[in-house]
């Protein structure tokens, strides 16, 4: 293992948050241009992110192998369509250490605190471990999907069995004989309860609201196929950009809810062919239209309820008591262990709860995004100077890859560090009335998608029913509308090195 890169105590060019795909995607692109004074802080003692941390029985990505990974790192001889979560991990190691990555980065680093100096341009980064950073820029590279969610749930901290998150699976607790329940049937539920039936003596699976789920091509790449990848790339990139566009032909039934609705039929049909109770067939079918939710993959998850040991269960959660669960109509089930299949904190203004974020005056981005999280396009808040985000609010997708958004957002953002330097000035910001127009008119293209007809209501939204997750448009409109900065749409400050204050000369310079 390379040592690592010895602190500096002069401040970092680049301070990034988060060793996943996005944190070492941003890495990468800044050691191409040259520049080596950056760190990342991860929270965990190892890269990888969501895939290190989720390694359930049946982990696997819902986005095709050659299109959930780097477009400037390929992989020849991915082993099937849909990787399983360990060679996606063995694919962020690797590709760690092949640039070089791995000396920039503090491990067991928490961030739990950011703040900007208008006086000296700089942010002050306060971590766990009590050291403080400062550097120019700070690139928030956490993702949204890596805080777990805990259900508040009647008498759940009194549970005598085994408790634990899939995204913190227990590898050494059996299952075997055990009476298993699982609370949550989202995209991680759909995925390990499969794997787990077989071995436990009765599995509950708890559904609160029931998911689209649609057949999943689990072909597995033959020797062939990968020699000839790894002989003639050119052919691995134009499979790769295939399943770029059929993916991308998939934004339109979400687009046009006619559409949604004769795909819908087809859902209806393949929950029909695979459940053989017509009553339990009805409970597995939403009632909401397809899209409106995530819409999940799988071929063993509605084949799973044919079993005799598997009983799903649609009534609320009355209690947990020491040794059983309790549901609304009093009925009681013993219980050896719960696992908790409820996703993640996806809300910035919640799972930012804890970590301060303050930029120009001392305003705090809890604060402002207290009624609504918005950005510019995913990556700059106004009057967060120099702060910039990968997969921020409305950058998410329920249709393709977001590696291929991260990618986008990098160039973008390193677009933006070469206008500031081309300028001159210490730090940048994006206007509040280019936010503010961008993000009413990103609002606006919600309007007759799924995602606002019929009473559509789900995670990707707050509670006033903006969709603060997802862009509502094709990705590559994504990249064509980041493919340039507009110097006009930010304000530029200067620095004065005598005095300590902030110039404001040319601060819309376009």
């Amino acid at each position: 293992m390379t040592a690592q890169a010895p602190v500096s105590t002069k401040p970092y060019d680049v301070i990034i948050l988060g060793a996943g795909f996005g944190g070492l995607c941003m890495a990468i692109k800044l050691r191409e241009q040259g520049n080596d004074n950056f760190i990342i802080l991860e929270k965990a003692g190892e890269v990888g992110g969501t895939w290190r941390d989720n390694s359930y029985p049946g982990c696997a990505c819902d986005v095709q192998s050659h299109m959930y990974s780097f477009s400037f790192e390929g992989k020849h001889d991915w082993t099937k369509r849909y990787a399983p979560w360990h060679e996606i991990q063995d694919y962020i190691l690797k590709t760690t250490e092949k640039y070089g990555i791995r000396p920039f980065c503090r491990f067991h680093q928490e961030v739990t605190a950011a703040h900007f100096d208008e006086s000296n341009g700089l942010w002050t980064i306060g971590t766990t471990s009590g050291e403080n950073y400062l550097c120019r820029h700070f690139v928030m590279a956490s993702g949204p999907l890596h805080v777990p969610q805990i259900p508040n749930i009647k008498g759940l901290d009194t549970f005598k069995g085994k408790l634990f998150h899939s995204a913190q699976w227990d590898h050494s607790y059996d299952l075997k004989g055990k009476n298993v329940v699982s609370i949550g049937t989202g995209g991680s539920a759909i995925q390990y309860c499969p794997e787990i039936a077989p071995d436990v003596k009765q599995l509950y699976v708890f559904q609160r609201t029931p998911a689209w789920v649609i057949p999943r091509d689990e072909r597995q790449y033959s020797g062939l196929t990968k020699a000839v990848f790894k002989q003639f790339p050119l052919l691995r990139q134009a499979y790769r950009a295939r399943l770029y566009w059929t993916n991308e032909s998939r934004v339109w039934p979400l687009f046009n809810p006619p559409i949604a609705k004769v795909v819908q039929k087809l859902a209806e049909g393949f929950i029909r062919f695979q459940v053989k109770d017509p009553a339990l067939a009805k409970k597995l079918t939403p009632d909401y239209t397809i899209g409106c939710k995530r819409i999940l993959i799988s071929n063993k998850y509605f084949p799973m309820f044919n079993r005799k040991n598997v009983e799903l269960v649609t009534d609320g959660i009355k209690e947990v008591r020491e040794h059983s669960i309790v549901t609304a109509d009093g009925k009681e089930r013993p219980a050896d262990c719960i696992i908790l299949g409820t996703g993640f904190i996806v809300d910035p203004r919640i799972y930012m709860r804890n970590f301060p974020v303050t930029g120009l005056g001392g305003r705090d981005l809890r604060e402002d995004w207290k009624d609504h999280s918005e950005a510019y396009y995913g990556v700059t808040v106004s009057g967060y100077p120099n702060l910039w985000q990968l997969v921020g609010p409305n950058a998410g997708l329920g249709h393709n890859s977001i590696i291929f958004m991260i990618e986008a957002q990098v160039d973008y953002i390193l677009k933006c560090l070469d206008n500031l330097k081309a300028k001159g000035a210490d730090y940048m910001d994006v206007k509040p009335d280019v936010q503010r127009k961008f993000n009413d008119e990103l609002q606006q293209c919600f309007k007759n998608t799924v995602w606002t007809q019929g009473g559509c209501a789900s995670w990707y939204q707050q509670a006033d029913g903006q969709n603060f997750a997802l862009w509502p448009k094709s990705t590559w409109r994504f990249w064509l509308e980041t493919r340039q900065t507009k110097a006009s749409d930010y304000q530029y400050s200067y620095v004065t090195a005598s005095t300590g204050k902030t110039g404001k000369k040319a601060k819309s310079t376009a």
